[in-house]
């Protein structure tokens, strides 16, 4: 399987940052909580030199993150008409993708992912079976925090495809028909292949990092 790492600098930046946000949950001393908000500033330097990401954004952001530090979760739907992949264009970029998000807190992946697809697509879906669970590498500021993504095929219930304020355009497509212009790395090509796959073969079994 095919890993896509990001650069040196953002792992050791992400590895900073994570210890000190845990380090200042933890910490029950002024001096000790003075080192860990230190390291996190550290990070966001770091960040700022390699990137196009001003530097107090980066604080700020990073600063808003409380508790032990673990990875966020996005999901994203794999739904299918005749055998044709459901694939939105961001506006944000003009990528595509397969509809989805950062799961919301107080739902259910499932739920999430069905929630989603809704508002994104205007297509109302049921998670049938998680495809696949993915280290996610993130394009853009939404780098700078670790993530996993998992991918579900959903059942088609009812609705026609309609875009959103997120989504410029909603579409199907074979695989051979796949626009190889991605958002980022919200959906990326092995995404797709196992999207595909998992309708080919119901037997497959879920993919994971």
């Amino acid at each position: 399987m095919t890993s896509i790492n990001p650069p040196r600098w953002l792992q050791w930046a992400r590895e900073i940052q994570a210890l000190a946000q845990t380090g200042c949950h933890y910490a029950t001393g002024q001096y000790d909580r003075e080192r860990y908000q230190r390291l996190m500033e550290i990070a966001a330097e770091i960040i700022a030199d390699h990137s196009r990401v001003p530097y107090a954004k980066l604080l700020d952001g990073f600063r808003a993150q409380i508790g032990y530090a673990t990875p966020r979760i996005d999901v994203r739907g794999a739904v299918f008409r005749d055998d044709r992949l459901l694939l939105v264009k961001e506006r944000l970029d003009g990528g595509w993708t397969m509809p989805g998000g950062w799961a919301d807190v107080g739902d259910t992946p499932a739920e999430s992912v069905e929630r989603e697809v809704l508002e994104e697509a205007g297509l109302r879906v049921k998670a049938n079976k998680v495809i696949g669970v993915y280290d996610a590498n993130r394009a853009g500021p939404l780098e700078l925090f670790h993530a996993f993504k998992i991918v579900f095929l959903c059942d088609l219930i009812s609705g026609e495809p309609r875009p959103s304020v997120e989504t410029s355009e909603v579409a199907f497509f074979g695989h051979s028909e796949i626009p190889m212009q991605f958002s980022g790395e919200r959906t990326s090509l092995r995404h797709i292949q196992h999207a595909f796959a998992a309708v080919a073969e119901p037997e497959r079994p879920t993919q994971f990092d």
